[in-house]
């Protein structure tokens, strides 16, 4: 309590301190300090779930902290105030201050949306976040949501995720025909394509979904989180690499009528704390997956299989076509993808001599 109290009084001691200075009136700015806020979070996750649904806990508990305990949030999983795909519209109307979830979810109120999530065959973690913060996507980002009275922040990211858990094999082209994989976003239009049905749902459904075969296959996020599910123990088949997500960003949106209320020392703290979230996450994930693999290896019941080459530049192939057709009829996804392209035609070169070069000196 006394670090809490600390932290607070550091931020209103340098505030009050300027305004001294500049000799204006002190008063308001004294109360802008004592002003306190009780906000609540929409969330797509499960209650407390590792990595994706502790990471807003964590936020708020930072948020908090930070602030000297002027902003406390209360968050709420998937399903317990709104379901889990419409914390989107309930922070767009006001109902709830602050929302987590991921961009592509909402693709049918604005496509360009999945853009911010994950490419296909795209970005890795460190080439998002430096497309977000310094290749001008947040500003992208921002301007796509002000309509909808959204605030966005980058708030996590799990890394390469994995292609998923099938219930059959994956040899050929033609065994993606029929296949009914819960997959969403751009991933799950390529699928479509492929002649697949993807389906889209909470995490809640997919294990009874894959055990009882209502799906034939699912990409969740990674071993970390795919254990927890239990969904090695109702599918053989754990397929890498995951080309529907190389660097799934996950986003904290706030209502922008909140947001505005807000003094700028609490915007600060809300911006750092997301930014901080989003490293710690990749951290949690890099560590989480690295156990539970092995996990998955040890297991004489799971296969683990890499796709065959000619599926993923298959899957590659469809997924340029649905971009095009994406950019040729949406402006607003026209200029979000000049900007991504630009940049990751900038990174390939430096990626292919640096990480790429490096990794392949631990085979």
């Amino acid at each position: 309590m006394k670090r809490r109290q600390f932290v607070g009084s550091l931020a209103a001691a340098a505030s009050l301190a300027a305004c001294a200075k500049q000799e204006g009136n002190c008063e308001g700015a004294a109360a802008q300090f004592s002003e306190t806020f009780e906000w609540s979070a929409a969330t797509s996750w499960p209650p407390k779930y590792p990595g994706l649904g502790i990471a807003v806990n964590n936020l708020a508990d930072r948020i908090e902290r930070a602030s000297g305990g002027r902003l406390k949030i209360k968050v709420y999983a998937g399903g317990e105030l709104v379901p889990a795909f419409e914390a989107f519209d309930a922070v767009s109307r006001g109902m709830v201050e602050m929302g987590h979830d991921a961009a592509y979810y909402h693709k049918g109120k604005v496509e360009a949306a999945q853009l911010f999530t994950a490419i296909p065959f795209g970005m890795n973690y460190m080439e998002m976040n430096a497309w977000l913060y310094y290749g001008g996507g947040l500003e992208l980002w921002r301007e796509l949501y002000e309509p909808f009275n959204l605030v966005p922040f980058p708030c996590g990211n799990t890394g390469v995720q994995m292609g998923g858990w099938f219930n059959k094999e994956i040899n050929s082209i033609s065994d993606l025909k029929g296949l009914k994989m819960r997959i969403p976003g751009l991933g799950g239009e390529v699928i479509r394509r492929a002649g697949g049905t993807p389906v889209t749902m909470p995490a809640a459904e997919i294990f009874t979904s894959l055990q009882t075969g209502a799906i034939d296959a699912t990409e969740w996020v990674g071993p970390y989180n795919d254990v927890i599910l239990g969904l090695h123990t109702v599918a053989k088949y754990y397929y890498y690499p995951g080309w529907q997500e190389p660097a799934p960003a996950l986003q904290c949106y706030i209502n922008t009528k909140a947001w505005d209320s807000l003094p700028p020392d609490l915007q600060a703290i809300i911006e750092v704390s997301c930014q901080a979230i989003t490293t710690d996450m990749m951290a949690e994930y890099t560590h989480g997956n690295a156990i539970a693999l092995q996990q998955l290896i040890e297991d004489p019941n799971v296969e683990i299989r890499p796709f065959p080459d000619e599926v993923l530049q298959y899957l590659k192939a469809i997924t340029q076509e649905i971009v095009a057709e994406m950019v040729a009829r949406d402006p607003a996804i026209a200029k979000i993808h000049a900007s991504w392209s630009s940049f990751i035609e900038k990174s390939i070169p430096n990626q292919r001599i640096t990480e790429q070069a490096f990794l392949a000196t631990r085979k």
